[in-house]
């Protein structure tokens, strides 16, 4: 097939459909279903806490290293294969891979058990290993096809479709998971449920293999010929050395990312581990009302970001990026207070829409606050792989912390409350970034 040109509108739609194809795993697996199937299953046995390498964890403590240590995994891998596919020109090989890694984990964690829990926290493992280290790929792939004035556009498609895509499947898998007999599913009440959990699994490997085809048949391949060698494995990490030394010459941009990488780690980890929060710390009535009420918060929290992004985006127009990034971080230790006394099915509610309100403002403005800050420069790849590898870093430290915190208590109420220093310390770090 003829190599598309840059900026043609069938290759813009064909990378942004991959948001739509990997944006189920986000949905499903990281917030929604999964974290239900995992709770149910310590609660089927009667006990919260499993001996994993001769170590006693309690069940969210253990899920929270494991996410820890994929992140971790992450953060050093993609500088590294960044820069061999930037020489090699083999993105597509590297990206399909992590796709199919993340697709195929899927899939495995329908036999996800406690009684082989090595394999299952393998599968649980790799899938966000899958996930994440393809988005390094793709987002890679945006400059190569699309010019500057196209990017953002096509970036807020990309998230769009991504959003409708995975909303539509979660709605089957909750139809799934609330009306099993009309899809055929067997057994007691409580057999049918975890099946279609077990069954929603697959469909997010199926879905992501098979809708990512359309992506990987019209990407260019990039294949430059170029042979790697020694010097260019470690291409990636001589970029964030370069950009480590040039923030000792940008004062405001280095206490900018100082205050993002405290209070990040705060926002990811909350929002990595909010379902799971649900699952165990609310008095729901009954396993049926947990389950619709906990997707109910995931979908209030996704709609409720889109409208947060834009209130936020206005906001800062008018006062200033800084001015709300520190308003938001208040408000964000406001929630984090708060939810050591949330209880009731009603107030996790109440606590969901103001999470999305500022998830999404907080995202959108750091990223966006981190390229206003920017030196002038035609490196900004670089700048902003040492942003995303700050982020995930920081996403290691905050799971590590709130597993420990988790795993000493043996509560996620205290493990959130703590959280809400990091935010303090955020709003003292944004105060310090000069104006200019």
């Amino acid at each position: 097939m003829k190599q598309l040109e840059k900026g043609s509108s069938k290759l813009l739609n064909a990378w942004a459909f991959y948001d739509w194809a990997n944006s189920v795993y986000s949905l499903v697996i990281a917030s929604a279903i999964f974290p239900i199937y995992y709770g149910q299953l310590f609660k089927d046995r009667g006990n919260l806490y499993i001996d994993v390498f001769g170590i006693t964890f309690k069940n969210t403590a253990l899920i929270s290293f494991v996410t820890a240590a994929a992140f971790l995994v992450v953060a050093f891998t993609s500088p590294l294969l960044s820069g061999i596919a930037d020489y090699a020109g083999n993105k597509k090989s590297f990206m399909r891979f992590y796709c199919y890694l993340g697709a195929v984990s899927c899939i495995g964690l329908c036999w996800f058990e406690l009684e082989n829990i090595y394999f299952s926290l393998a599968c649980y493992f790799f899938g966000l290993i899958g996930f994440w280290g393809s988005l390094v790929f793709y987002n890679s792939y945006l400059p190569d096809v699309a010019f500057p004035e196209q990017q953002d556009r096509i970036s807020a498609r990309g998230y769009s479709m991504g959003y409708i895509g995975s909303v539509i499947l979660l709605i089957i898998n909750l139809a799934m998971v609330m009306k099993p007999d009309l899809f055929g599913i067997s057994g007691t009440d409580g057999e049918k449920a975890m099946k279609a959990m077990r069954y929603s699994f697959i469909s997010v490997g199926a879905w992501w293999i098979l809708f990512s085809q359309y992506t990987f048949y019209y990407l260019p391949k990039g294949n430059n010929g170029n042979k790697v060698h020694g010097a260019v494995i470690f291409n990636g990490f001589k970029e964030l050395k370069k950009v480590w030394f040039l923030l000792e010459e940008n004062l405001r941009l280095k206490r900018y990312l100082l205050s993002f990488f405290v209070y990040s780690m705060a926002v990811q980890t909350v929002m990595l581990v909010a379902t799971y929060f649900g699952e165990q710390e609310i008095a729901w009535k009954d396993d049926n009302e947990k389950t619709m009420g906990l997707i109910i918060s995931i979908l209030v929290i996704q709609l409720v970001a889109v409208l947060g992004a834009v209130i936020t985006s206005r906001a800062s127009e008018k006062f200033g990026n800084i001015k709300v990034l520190i308003v938001i971080n208040c408000i964000w230790i406001v929630i984090c207070i708060s939810a050591f006394f949330v209880m009731l099915p009603v107030h996790f509610y109440a606590t969901a829409g103001f999470v999305g309100l500022v998830m999404g403002g907080i995202q959108a403005l750091s990223r966006s606050t981190y390229s206003k800050f920017l030196p002038e420069t035609k490196d900004t790849a670089s700048f902003f792989s040492f942003y995303d590898v700050a982020e995930k870093i920081g996403i290691v430290i905050g799971m590590l912390l709130y597993g420990f915190i988790d795993q000493l208590t043996g509560s996620m109420r205290n493990s959130i409350v703590f959280l809400a220093l990091f935010f303090i310390s955020g709003v003292l770090l944004l105060l310090r970034v000069p104006k200019n």
